[in-house]
């Protein structure tokens, strides 16, 4: 069973705006935002910097799930 989606609000770039993404992955950002001393909002606003850099137009919050998949499958690489 999927789990509910989480809206939340962020400020990223000088604008407002709103990111849905399951509980698991708001946890495991806000995990790799404290490990790198970052807050929540300037780590996707780095994510979104780097997306809107790519061809492939992905929405938000599937460049943070992406983004939390590779550092999850780094760290078990590096184990």
């Amino acid at each position: 069973m999927t789990k509910a989606r989480n809206k939340r609000s962020l400020t990223i770039a000088r604008h407002r705006t709103s990111v849905s993404l399951e509980e698991p992955f708001w946890t495991a950002l806000a995990a790799l935002a404290k490990q790198q001393g970052k807050s929540i909002a300037e780590l996707v606003g780095e994510i979104d910097k780097a997306r809107s850099g790519t061809s492939e137009a992905e929405s938000l919050s599937a460049a943070i799930r992406l983004y939390v998949l590779e550092r999850a499958q780094t760290k078990d690489d590096a184990l």
